[in-house]
């Protein structure tokens, strides 16, 4: 069974840094609330942190006598069916991305692999610095848009993950974030003044709170909505 407890200003930020841990919706889980908040004596003395237990809930399935061969069977047409469809996907997110590498005259080798976070598209080419866009809004921009045409006729359950990078960017990326992270956590911790962070998307945020989810001196959450959402670093 997985959960995990995590400290916040108010329950709502300390249950969304549990879900952003955990990766998962807030209907699949269950919310114990262990401290509330508390602005002590003039809002300053005694002052408390919210706490929460987020646990993930389990799936119970029903389980029915199934003969060998009639499971052998079953089993065989699923891993086909499943092998047709990733290479449906692999096809459509090619052409798709042919397409608008071709309207925005770029020439870029397409490699496409399925690994164990989903479907993993990688572009080589001499103008790559154009597919990246201004701190990779351009690349994540093309990752959506393919995401919803491999998606298209997927159901909640089959939902692919797409990855889309080039030059090794999402890597160097993350480096960078993790750097700033903690860069940002000292600062912080020095000037006890809660610093805001750029405007981001859930992916690089994932990275800055998973950065310091453990720091002895700060916390973090987020704040605004999409496409303006940032994290914010305050101290503890």
């Amino acid at each position: 069974m997985r959960w995990v407890e995590k400290t916040a200003k108010t329950i709502e930020e300390a249950v969304e840094l549990a879900l952003q841990e955990l990766n998962i919706s807030k209907d699949k889980v269950d919310i114990e609330i262990l401290e509330q908040p508390s602005k002590g004596l003039f809002g300053i003395l005694g002052s408390r942190l919210a706490k929460v237990k987020v646990t993930v809930k389990e799936e119970k399935k029903e389980e029915f006598p199934v003969k060998e061969e009639a499971l052998a069977q079953e089993k065989t047409t699923t891993i086909s069916k499943k092998h047709d469809d990733k290479k449906e996907e692999k096809e459509v997110a090619y052409k798709f991305l042919r397409d608008v590498l071709n309207a925005m005259d770029i020439k870029s080798e397409i490699k496409i692999k399925y690994t164990d976070a989903g479907l993993y598209i990688n572009l080589i080419g001499p103008k790559m610095g154009m597919v990246i866009g201004k701190r990779g809004q351009t690349l994540d921009s093309l990752q959506y848009l393919v995401s919803l045409v491999v998606n298209k006729n997927n159901g909640k359950d089959d939902y692919v993950r797409v990855v889309l990078d080039t030059e090794n960017y999402r890597k160097k990326r993350e480096e960078t974030l993790v750097r700033l992270a903690n860069r940002l956590a000292d600062r912080v911790a020095k000037t006890r003044k809660k610093v805001e962070l750029e405007p981001m998307n859930p992916y690089e945020r994932r990275i800055i709170h998973s950065t310091l989810q453990n720091h002895p001196d700060v916390f973090t959450y987020s704040e605004g909505e999409e496409p303006n959402r940032k994290v914010i670093i305050a101290c503890k």
